[in-house]
């Protein structure tokens, strides 16, 4: 069986983690360098006043109510999640705005063709067995001309700077599949998928993540977020400490450095 991230199977958790799961995902997406990507991927999404979208593995809704913000009371937002713990807990946040959400399996769609105007997905499919056939559902239920943006996390660049030469790698060998989805190059495949499919106009945005603190790296990077338990890592016995160790010594230094890339691609059904 493939290893999988907690992510991956949100409702096989304890009850009380959904809260937390959604607490984190909030924090993630107030992240500077997280708006960064967001936006440029508003941007290609382009959505506008009067249109159907849908957030194809919605969380905590943030992305979702954005968007209902764009297409305004005139259209809706159909923010679907394979959580129902997670979906429960985001319409108990709910601000009102015309977003529906819903329980699904992103690879299944219990929708029409042709349902919607666009679809968001972020940092989905790295966590999915097959990217290919959840792609083929988003463009199913895309109506002709509509836009999909896709979203995801190139985690094979991840580089660290600041630290021993090779424990970077070394923690990275160790944590991935784990802390890192085992589609851990999702995002840089984006691109050919939907060249594959058959989409027009496709066009694709690195955004490069910058983290020059243990701090802020620590928001969007699991394996040097010192609150993660030590139970939650598989490593050899004292590298956990080791790395943490050199985390926070570069941080104290100021030469602590972090560099990411998520990818961003749209195009037009």
């Amino acid at each position: 069986m493939k290893e999988r991230t907690p992510f991956a199977d949100i409702d096989g958790l304890p009850p009380h983690m959904s809260e937390i799961v959604l607490d984190a995902l909030a924090e993630m997406g107030r992240h500077p360098e997280i708006r960064r990507v967001r936006g440029a991927a508003l941007g290609m999404l382009r959505p506008v006043p009067g249109q159907r979208l849908m957030d194809a593995g919605s969380g905590g809704g943030e992305v979702a109510r954005q968007l209902a913000a764009e297409v305004g009371p005139r259209g809706e937002v159909v923010a679907l999640d394979h959580s129902a713990a997670i979906t429960a807990a985001a319409i108990g946040r709910h601000d009102g705005s015309s977003v529906r959400y819903v329980t699904g399996d992103v690879g299944d769609l219990d929708l029409p063709d042709d349902y919607v105007d666009g679809v968001w997905c972020e940092r989905v499919l790295q966590h999915v067995e097959d990217a290919d056939r959840a792609i083929g559902e988003l463009i199913r239920v895309t109506r002709p001309g509509g836009r999909i943006c896709l979203i995801d996390t190139d985690w094979a660049s991840l580089a660290f700077d600041g630290m021993p030469a090779g424990l970077g790698d070394l923690v990275l060998g160790h944590t991935r599949g784990h802390f890192t989805p085992p589609q851990f190059d999702m995002g840089r495949t984006l691109r050919r998928r939907l060249v594959a499919a058959g989409l027009t106009g496709v066009s694709a945005t690195p955004v490069t993540c910058f983290f020059d603190t243990p701090e802020s790296a620590a928001v969007v990077l699991p394996m040097v977020n010192p609150r993660v338990p030590e139970d939650a890592w598989e490593t050899p016995p004292g590298l956990r400490d080791e790395w943490l160790a050199c985390v926070e010594a570069a941080g104290a230094s100021g030469t602590f450095l972090a560099v990411l890339t998520i990818w961003v691609v749209a195009a037009t059904v």
